[in-house]
């Protein structure tokens, strides 16, 4: 039962999808991360069925894109955009590392979180809209998935930048083996799901899409470390929204290439 209690506490921390409340013990928060990914498959099937449902509606690309760029931040709740927002506070101060630290847990906004914000959305838009335009949001859970399996990896396995926070607690309670295998096989699901429907060039689209968020997650890692001396729940989430407007621009890219749809 324990692995159902996790799953439920996955699900209810990362997003704002109705599911029943259970206490969190440090067994269950053991396991969290080995279904961080279900939560990528929610947002996925979200904006698949706008995909469906805005078209049956009548919506314009252009309209639905902007839906669409919504509806991952209305299925989180934003956790991982405020972590993006500290983050860009904290690496423009260019402070030393205990100074980013302190801004990391300011809960005031700076100006670098507002423009760091608008430009990530006027990007997330623009990506939306090419995704939207070429009708491949149903190609799109994989992006969602493989960067919550590479994020939750990071929690488990990455130096931790405190001993208390959020990476912490879920660093130091993991059963690393259990994780590392659980996100190594929605990594693989997520890859083969990705080559299983995407026509006309798949192995290129994933194999490409893989490329973009390793390539992403070294830069988080190198980042991370160098600069804040590990991990925080806010890097956690700023990996995750920079993964994830990486994933959708390739894909859009390898839809005007001929290699998705």
């Amino acid at each position: 039962m324990n692995g159902l209690y996790s799953l439920l506490i996955a699900v209810s921390m990362y997003s704002k999808f109705p599911v029943p409340t259970v206490n969190w013990t440090r067994e269950r928060m053991g396991y969290v991360m080995c279904w961080f990914p279900v939560v990528g498959v929610i947002e996925g099937l979200a904006l698949w069925f706008w995909q469906w449902a805005g078209g049956r509606l009548g919506f314009t690309a252009a309209g639905s894109a902007l839906v669409a760029a919504a509806l991952p931040l209305i299925v989180t709740g934003g956790i991982h955009m405020d972590g993006f927002l500290d983050t860009m506070d904290a690496i423009h101060s260019y402070g030393d590392r205990e100074k980013k630290l302190e801004i990391l847990k300011d809960p005031h906004v700076g100006a670098f979180a507002v423009i760091g914000c608008g430009g990530y959305l006027l990007l997330y838009a623009a990506a939306a809209y090419e995704v939207t335009a070429l009708g491949l949001w149903p190609l799109a859970l994989p992006v969602f998935v493989m960067e919550r399996a590479l994020s939750g990896l990071s929690v488990v396995f990455f130096p931790c930048a405190k001993k208390s926070g959020l990476a912490a607690t879920f660093s130091d309670g993991a059963k690393r083996r259990a994780a590392g295998i659980s996100l190594s096989l929605w990594l693989a699901a997520a890859l083969c799901l990705g080559g299983a429907v995407i026509p006309g060039g798949s192995a290129v689209t994933a194999l490409g899409l893989v490329a973009v968020q390793l390539l992403v997650f070294a830069y988080y890692r190198r980042m991370a470390v160098g600069q804040f001396g590990g991990i925080t729940g806010d890097l956690a989430g700023y990996f995750l929204q920079i993964c994830e407007l990486a994933g959708l621009f390739w894909l859009a890219a390898a839809g005007h290439m001929g290699f998705a749809g």
